[in-house]
């Protein structure tokens, strides 16, 4: 590839704008649900909130489905043409949800989204492939960075958007959306030389086959179930933030919002400056332990603050844990052969998108126990335990397959298997 600034540049816009367009629904996809049903002739809150629970429900569901298909596509046909068709169908995904009339033709629109959504595997699979190995930790943590911004940004351009029309968000996401997909079809390069590119084997393009299909990277496998108690980790608090603050503290919304945008602030500061520092300092296998011991200690503290301003001082030090991510997608890729980054990229979808659906049931059913009278003693922090459960059961097994494999570049079909200790 002659010129890698202009699809760096490119592939970090789409992942913001994915995350944006995730974050822009969340101040004002309920009030549209419940304009949905006002019109349906029944807008109540626990309807409403029903609807939001489905609707993300069918994201995730997607995304399980369709991340094996689009890494295992990319690995055939090349990585530009399916980012390029998936954000095509997210922009007109957009404004099919701006002018969606009924909850059914929402959920219709939500479901498209989720596939196309499910392009996150393809570029990463695109940053492995024009990134030098020793460069990698540094990119995805600039992945990392993203994430965080876009956690900032989207809720934030939602609420001031959506306060003029609460249709506005859905058509400025499809218009930035349609306007990146143009920008990729001038300038963006193809990343995976022809001569690297593998058969379609639909064995490897469904959940169930490309989850088996992590055992030939027994490393890999063993850090996508690591990460898997991790995300549901996160995802759970993430179903009882609002929940716990407000019950436990009384925020407000203000304030609930504020601590939102230091996560997003901690995570763009610490994977896109510190990390760049810390993980060549660290290696990249201490980095991984090293961050997931920090996240468990966080949800432990998130648990046990008894006041809400020890809520801030925990959100700065969990910000460190996100060395973590970047790290074990660093060694992943290293050790995956370049004309399986797509597949394996997409095989780590579906635990992903599993756990974007147990830990919220998990999470907030802890929650809601014990802070009810059947609980034998009254724990809000109930939930935020589980999760502190779950990043120590990631935690040993990240150390037992760190230990016991070592993390190689692969660069030919040959030197596919990483060797054991």
């Amino acid at each position: 590839m002659q010129n890698r600034s202009p699809a760096v540049g490119f592939i970090l816009i789409t992942l913001l704008l994915d995350v944006l367009g995730f974050g822009l629904l969340i101040p004002v996809g309920p009030i549209l649900i419940k304009s949905l049903l006002a019109s349906e002739g029944g807008a109540t809150d626990e309807r409403a909130a029903a609807i939001v629970g489905g609707l993300a429900a069918m994201y995730a569901a997607m995304q399980f489905l369709f991340g094996p298909l689009l890494g295992a596509l990319s690995d055939r046909f090349g990585r530009r043409p399916v980012l390029l068709l998936a954000l095509f169908g997210s922009g007109l995904d957009y404004f099919a949800m701006a002018l969606a009339p009924t909850l059914w033709f929402f959920f219709i629109t939500r479901a498209i989204n989720g596939i196309s959504g499910a392009s996150m595997s393809v570029c990463n699979a695109y940053i492995a492939d024009i990134t030098p190995p020793e460069k990698r930790a540094a990119a995805f943590g600039m992945v990392g960075a993203v994430f965080g911004i876009g956690f900032v940004l989207g809720p934030l351009a939602g609420g001031l958007l959506g306060g003029i029309d609460v249709r506005l968000p859905f058509y400025v996401a499809g218009g930035v959306t349609l306007i990146n997909w143009l920008y990729g079809l001038i300038v963006l390069p193809e990343s995976l030389p022809k001569e690297l590119r593998t058969r379609f084997h639909l064995s490897r393009a469904n959940p169930v086959g490309a989850v088996k299909n992590l055992a030939k990277y027994p490393l890999v496998a063993g850090l996508s179930v690591s990460f898997f108690f991790l995300q549901m980790a996160m995802f759970g608090l993430h179903a009882t933030w609002v929940l716990y603050t407000t019950h436990r503290y009384q925020w407000t919304s203000f304030q609930v919002g504020l601590s939102l945008a230091l996560v997003g602030i901690g995570a763009a500061v610490v994977q896109g400056g510190l990390a760049r520092k810390l993980i060549p300092a660290l290696g990249e296998a201490r980095s991984v332990l090293i961050g997931i011991a920090i996240g468990a200690a966080a949800y432990v503290a998130y648990g046990a603050s008894t006041e809400g301003w020890m809520i801030y001082a925990s959100i700065a030090v969990a910000s460190l844990g996100g060395i973590a991510q970047p790290a074990a997608m660093a060694i992943i890729t290293k050790t995956v052969r370049p004309d399986e980054q797509g597949t394996m990229q997409g095989a780590m979808v579906p635990l992903q998108s599993a756990a974007q659906i147990i830990g919220p049931i998990l999470g907030a059913g802890a929650f809601a126990f014990f802070i009810s009278d059947l609980a034998p003693v009254q724990i809000p922090g109930a939930s935020f335990y589980l999760s502190a459960i779950f990043a120590v059961i990631g935690l040993v097994i990240a150390a037992y397959v760190l230990a016991r494999f070592t993390p190689t570049v692969t660069r030919s079909p040959e030197d596919a298997e990483p060797p054991t200790r």
